[in-house]
């Protein structure tokens, strides 16, 4: 699951379940809360800023630097959350 996190290009985020969904195949199930708990337990080396709710909503906790880093790579941002129509991402894309 972190290796999904490490690909996310700058500028683009994935939601929680959208990592769940794109995992589901090989493991057999979607759960956007085991995504949540294994950033929250492990997340810390990878780019953990990037996964948002499908919201848009950045992690709770760490809103304030969440969105600095985002904000940073020119992340397209609406209505002060990320915006999800431009900047969801998925591993199968070019």
């Amino acid at each position: 699951m972190l290796a999904v996190v490490e690909r996310i290009p700058s500028g683009r985020v994935m939601s929680y379940g959208a990592i769940a969904d794109y995992l589901a195949d090989r493991s057999g199930r979607a759960s956007a809360r085991l995504v949540g708990t294994i950033m929250s337990r492990y997340g810390g080396p990878v780019p953990w800023h990037r996964v948002v709710n499908n919201a848009g909503r950045v992690v709770p906790g760490h809103e304030l630097e969440a969105m600095a880093r985002l904000i940073g790579e020119a992340t397209p941002m609406r209505n002060g959350r990320v915006d999800m129509k431009r900047a969801m991402w998925w591993p199968d894309e070019a």
